[in-house]
């Protein structure tokens, strides 16, 4: 694996403090977001995205934006990756790590935030609808499809929280 240099290490020092695998361990952090939507039955539903290599199902993520928070940078990356619109949540869900394969970098460990986005617009064209498919999945449904166990604990704690919303 990669070890990055000091003045990216000390940007994401500000980014995302130590936490987690170990002190001194840091990571890249990348922005993600959880598009979700309520469906027949008021049943929430999870928007995912296939990588444009693995063709494996995944939340739109990527790197942080220069002048946006890592909420505003999740949007743009849902608008980008997956064609939807809506409200992100300022606060993250949670966070997971991720094995990217980096074409300059090679294997990168990278810590991805999450954040919810509740999609009100779903587009018929977006900058990567060529390079990518997109499908809403029910949140057991998408947790058991996504590789991270991790991002699948995030998607059904997002399903326990807007199942517990619609009962009050």
């Amino acid at each position: 694996m990669m070890k990055l240099p000091p003045p990216v290490t000390n940007m994401l020092d500000r980014l995302l403090p130590r936490k987690g695998r170990g002190e001194g361990v840091r990571l890249p952090v990348q922005t993600g977001a959880l598009p979700w939507r309520m469906g027949r039955g008021n049943r929430p539903q999870v928007l995912l995205v296939t990588g444009r290599r693995s063709g494996r199902w995944m939340i739109p993520k990527g790197w942080p934006m220069a002048g946006k928070s890592l909420a505003l940078a999740a949007e743009t990356e849902a608008y980008e990756e997956a064609g939807v619109e809506g409200t992100i949540d300022p606060e993250p869900l949670g966070d997971f790590c991720h094995m990217k394969q980096h074409l300059l970098m090679g294997e990168l460990e990278v810590r991805i935030m999450v954040y919810p986005l509740a999609v009100e617009r779903e587009l018929a064209e977006w900058p990567e609808a060529g390079e990518r498919r997109r499908r809403w999945f029910g949140v057991r449904e998408a947790a058991a499809n996504v590789e991270s166990p991790e991002l699948g604990e995030l998607i059904r704690r997002l399903g326990e929280r807007l199942r517990d919303k619609g009962q009050n």
